[in-house]
């Protein structure tokens, strides 16, 4: 193939191929994700009575369980444990 059968390509179809073809993308997909729908789910607001049922997670199932009952002795004034905020171990 010469060069001479190659058609020419102007600047507008250059501009147009490299830059209003991603700029379209990017506008719809901003369009997609800013639409009014998106900001009138109601949201929570400190101050605002909360209208839901507690959801407790506890990375120990069986601790929360009725029948479990603690085996730790409550820390005394005497106790030789270290650390805390400060991290002085």
């Amino acid at each position: 193939m010469s060069w001479a059968t190659v058609p020419a390509v102007t600047i507008v179809e250059t501009v147009l191929v490299f830059a209003l073809i991603p700029l379209a993308i990017y506008g719809v997909i901003m369009l997609l994700t800013l639409r009014p729908k998106a900001t009138r789910i109601p949201r929570y607001r400190p101050g605002q009575e909360w209208g839901y049922a507690p959801v407790w997670w506890s990375a120990n199932p069986a601790g929360l369980s009725a029948d479990h009952h603690s085996t730790a002795e409550p820390a005394t004034s005497g106790s030789t444990a270290k650390g805390g905020a400060r991290g002085n171990w």
